[in-house]
């Protein structure tokens, strides 16, 4: 089977909402447009300017319901946002910050510090580990860690950018320092992706019905999922494209 690209996600804002794609345009030395562009930042946090880690942020780890978040970027710039016990809502960043603190705190929990502003993301992205970069994920590593495990498991658990197919598991681990192309896009594979509790939550759900990163360990000896990619020629990329393999 030739390896081609599956699937297309985004993250308008940290942790909110999965953005379906059918196509994007990559640039160099870029994170994918409009990704992570934005983060709800919590009342525990410091009032830092620039990139910050996720603990500053409401993220999947410490609210589970939020993997169920849906998102949409309208042709204005609006972020469209759905959850199933919730009325969608639109909203404009940042002016429609307290809109978009009312509409989440149903479903964040009592327990963790309350959302407090939305902050832009510097160029780089507010991606966790903090450089402008895609993540890579594989169907096939998917399969594996779900048989390890004894269930099946969804791909956004890991919120991943590109989502490929036809490949070995774990086949991606090998391409450290080397680059990945797809279609016109030369990427260059940086780093493993190290897993938190974040892909316990169902997308589904809402729920933490797994336990993937005790799963990796125990099955595979480390806690890793996908891999990052910095992109070196740029271009369209869509879904179907073939990948060229390191």
């Amino acid at each position: 089977m030739t390896a081609r690209l599956a699937q297309i996600q985004r993250y308008p804002i940290k942790g909110i909402g999965t953005e379906p794609l059918r196509s994007v345009t990559l640039e160099c030395a870029a994170p994918m447009p409009q990704d992570r562009a934005w983060a709800l930042r919590h009342t525990g946090a410091p009032d830092t300017p620039g990139w910050q880690p996720r603990n500053n942020f409401l993220v999947v780890a410490n609210g589970p319901k939020l993997a169920q978040v849906r998102a949409r970027t309208e042709a204005d710039g609006r972020i469209a946002l759905s959850h199933p016990q919730l009325p969608d809502v639109r909203i404009r960043p940042p002016a429609d910050s307290r809109a978009l603190i009312n509409w989440i705190r149903p479903i964040w929990p009592d327990t963790s510090p309350a959302p407090r502003d939305l902050v832009a993301a510097p160029a780089q992205g507010m991606a966790d580990n903090g450089r402008a970069e895609v993540s890579i994920l594989s169907l096939a590593s998917l399969d594996a860690l779900a048989d390890s495990l004894g269930q099946t498991l969804e791909i956004d658990r890991f919120r991943g950018n590109l989502i490929l197919e036809g490949l070995p598991p774990w086949a991606e681990f090998g391409w450290i320092g080397k680059r990945l192309k797809i279609g016109p896009v030369d990427i260059e594979i940086t780093a493993r992706i190290e897993r938190c509790r974040a892909t316990e939550a169902n997308p589904v759900s809402g729920l933490r019905d797994a336990q993937p990163v005790r799963a990796l360990h125990t099955a595979f000896g480390h806690r890793d999922f996908g891999v990052y990619g910095r992109v070196v020629t740029g271009g369209f990329i869509s879904i179907g494209n073939e990948v060229q393999l390191p």
